[in-house]
């Protein structure tokens, strides 16, 4: 059996995942993936390849998902800078961090290791479906660890390309691509794996923990939710609408950290606006479907739900649809409540809600009628007072004061949500970090031993005494 096979050919085979994991549990165990210049090796191969296969993934990218070639260059061009940050910085990662060595451990020295888990899997999501397969597979090759990788079935362009690629370059024993529908995920989330790391819905989240927990599986799970981008009343207007407006745009929408919608001050309502519309024409033109900056929805069915969430009364700007394309303008809806459908459920698509508040305490009491704990927040304010008074008060899991998304583009900066946005973080050493087992080790000396830890612990001790005594003072 290959390292790739459709659906149909996989359910034929009996027992294809368990010999799957089988075969790469074995040559983990062989020790070959542990050594620095292993690790080190695999990633600039995989880099290598990137490079080679960019035109062929941003073609891929194209055409599953409608992606302009800018933003398909951002996708390749990150996961090819992970991995130089990765390269650059491994080695320091790998080596054991000397901690202190308390009193009762004497005498000794105290370390920390970072040590392979073992098999992973890996599931990407339809949004970013080359990127988020790939960074998490930096992390896995980083750690030490062997991979099989399941790209999102809603892309089979960019799952051809990734398995081309993968089995170019290298062994399936040590990573390979599964192709399929739900029944190939399925199978392969019935055997033991050493961790699952999983993007996407909230809702196959759940499934996922549940699968991992019949093995005592740790999980890495990235979810999503109805991220707010708040605009205060002393925000900088012109920018805060064309920075939101960019974070919304990228992939139209389909991005778990854009700005789902945003809560406007107001006294800033109107012009900001004002701004927005602008920025709107500006960025897309007045017929958007023509614009070579934007992407498509990435099906039918999910064209049918984002659209019908457009009211049609609140339409500030945008509103035009195009099932044929599966095409929805840049939409921005003003005078929306709490209470709208459009405020139920994460939005992934390219339409923008506007909900008023008047009050830090409002606002705060509006974020927290919203699904728990978004996966991202976007503050627009010039007074750190303000900043200090909403930040304390609501938890998320990353986010910007004055700008949008681009925290996730720092490397140094742990990607991940907390609650229903996730658990688990990645991104640089954090990549690292969450494919490793970070193992204690005390390495004690045999030159000389202390007696008070011997029974019987009344005997009193030469230049001691009781020992009893001796503890009571130490500790006080």
């Amino acid at each position: 059996m290959g390292a790739v096979l459709e659906s149909d050919k996989l359910t034929q085979a009996q027992g294809w995942a368990a010999d799957a994991v089988s075969r790469q549990r074995a040559f983990f165990e062989t020790g070959v993936t542990r050594s620095y210049e292993y690790r080190v090796q695999q990633l600039n191969k995989l880099r290598a390849a990137i490079v080679k296969y960019q035109g062929d993934i941003q073609d891929a990218l194209k055409a599953d998902i409608g992606r302009p070639p800018f933003e398909a260059y951002i996708e390749i061009s990150t996961a090819i800078e992970d991995l130089k940050h990765t390269i650059k910085h491994l080695k320091s990662w790998m080596k054991p961090k000397k901690v202190a060595t308390t009193m009762w451990a004497q005498p000794g020295r105290s370390y920390i290791e970072s040590t392979p888990q073992g098999v992973t899997f890996i599931m990407g999501p339809y949004n970013y479906p080359f990127l988020l397969l790939l960074q998490p597979l930096i992390g896995s090759i980083s750690a030490g660890n062997t991979a099989i990788l399941k790209p999102s079935s809603l892309n089979p362009t960019v799952a051809d390309v990734v398995e081309k690629m993968v089995k170019e370059n290298f062994s399936e024993d040590y990573i390979s691509v599964y192709k399929g529908s739900t029944e190939v995920t399925n199978e392969l989330l019935e055997q033991r794996f050493d961790h699952i790391f999983f993007t996407g819905s909230p809702r196959v989240g759940r499934i996922v923990m549940a699968a991992a927990a019949k093995h005592l599986t740790k999980v890495t799970l990235e979810l999503g939710g109805k991220s707010p981008t708040i605009i205060h009343s002393d925000a900088n207007l012109k920018i805060a609408a064309r920075r939101t407006l960019a974070g919304k745009m990228l992939n139209v929408g389909q991005t778990c950290v854009a700005p789902d919608h945003v809560h406007v001050h107001a006294d800033v309502k109107e012009a900001f606006e004002q701004e927005l519309a602008n920025a709107v024409r500006e960025f897309y033109g007045n017929d958007p479907v023509n614009s070579p900056d934007l992407g498509r929805m990435i099906n039918e069915r999910h064209f049918d739900r984002v659209a019908a969430l457009i009211d049609k009364a609140k339409i500030l700007v945008g509103g035009q649809t195009d099932r044929s394309q599966k095409f929805i303008a840049p939409t921005v809806l003003k005078d929306v409540t709490m209470d709208d459908e459009v405020m139920q459920e994460e939005i992934f698509g390219p339409v923008l809600p506007l909900v008023t508040y008047r009050t830090v305490d409002e606002l705060v009491g509006n974020i927290k009628k919203l699904p728990e704990h978004p996966l991202a927040l976007y503050l627009f304010t010039e007074s750190e007072a303000v900043e200090r008074q909403i930040l304390d008060r609501v938890q998320f899991g990353g986010g910007c004061v004055n700008n949008t998304v681009m925290h996730v583009a720092n490397p140094n900066l742990p990607f991940g949500g907390v609650g229903e946005s996730g658990m688990g973080s990645y991104h640089g050493k954090n990549s690292f970090d969450v494919f490793s087992h970070q193992r204690s080790l005390l390495r004690a000396t045999t030159k000389f031993d202390l007696p008070m830890r011997y029974a019987p612990y009344a005997k009193k001790l030469p230049l001691i005494g009781d020992r009893l005594e001796l503890v009571k003072k130490m500790i006080k």
